[in-house]
């Protein structure tokens, strides 16, 4: 099955949800043209970095972002990956990525699990605690959010639950884009599946950012890559192949669950031990 994706690797509005949703409503109306199957956001589209303020502009249980992306896929009859918005809630902000199918229903939503210190997020957000599986096009999907993929027992947690497409959606520095393409890369070929990676362009107060959307096959194969510009990339993508690799080097079924288990159980036994020494 073939599946055209469509990323919008945007420059965003510092802090500003109207300017970016008439940006975001502009675009999804053009690329809506060449009726891509998925288009698919970046991180924080709706306020980018703007943490200090999102007490002020984090949307409501994220209402207002739900009722726009689910009236433009079911406008343009379009999957959306919404990227990820500050959504506000009574224990405090999230990093909320949502999904909308073709008719408009929301089919997914995923909070980000790991917080990013470096970039302060610890101090203004709230860890999410549910895994980010659904469906879209018949085929079992995984989202996460930027600093997720540094964890590659996250996302293998949802792959043996049965992803064949990973999307990354993400707002990466420049100055670690070779960590973003590597990163992917890797999730791509461990997973033997394919990753999608909706990264952000252009700059805030703080931040110059990557861009480089990227697009990953099963092989860890590059088939399609943004530059550091605000664009739309698109690519086909064939769900087919995720089986075809999968079947060649069964690193699945080559697991050792049980071995894994042990070597933990160890290694906590050992930091035990360690800290009763010491106290």
């Amino acid at each position: 099955m073939t599946v055209k994706i469509a990323c919008l690797q945007l420059d965003i509005a510092f802090g500003n949800p109207a300017e970016n949703e008439q940006r975001v409503e502009k675009e999804i109306e053009k690329i809506a043209k060449d009726r891509p199957d998925i288009i698919v956001l970046p991180e924080l589209w709706t306020t980018g970095y703007d943490l200090t303020r999102l007490d002020e502009i984090a949307d409501e249980d994220g209402t207002r972002t739900k009722a726009f992306i689910q009236k433009l896929a079911k406008t343009h009859h379009v999957n959306i990956v919404a990227g990820s918005v500050a959504k506000k809630t009574a224990n405090g902000v999230t990093n909320t990525m949502y999904i909308a199918d073709r008719n408009g229903a929301i089919v997914g939503e995923y909070s980000k699990l790991h917080l990013f210190q470096l970039m302060n997020e610890h101090l203004y957000l709230q860890s999410g605690e549910k895994m980010g599986l659904f469906t879209l096009e018949n085929a079992r999907c995984a989202g996460v959010i930027c600093y997720d993929i540094r964890f590659p027992e996250w996302i293998r947690a949802h792959m043996v639950q049965g992803a064949e497409v990973l999307f990354v959606v993400a707002e990466w520095p420049l100055p670690r884009l070779s960590h973003w393409r590597t990163l992917l890369a890797a999730r791509a070929i461990e997973n033997q599946c394919y990753v999608i990676a909706c990264n952000r362009a252009g700059s805030d107060p703080n931040n110059v950012f990557a861009g480089h959307s990227l697009v990953i096959d099963p092989w860890g194969e590059i088939v399609a890559e943004a530059s550091e510009q605000p664009c739309t990339l698109t690519a086909q993508i064939d769900l087919a192949k995720v089986n075809e690799v999968r079947k060649q080097i069964p690193i699945f079924a080559d697991r050792r669950i049980d071995d894994y288990i042990a070597a933990e159980k160890n290694l906590q036994k050992s930091v035990d031990k360690s800290f009763h020494n010491h106290v």
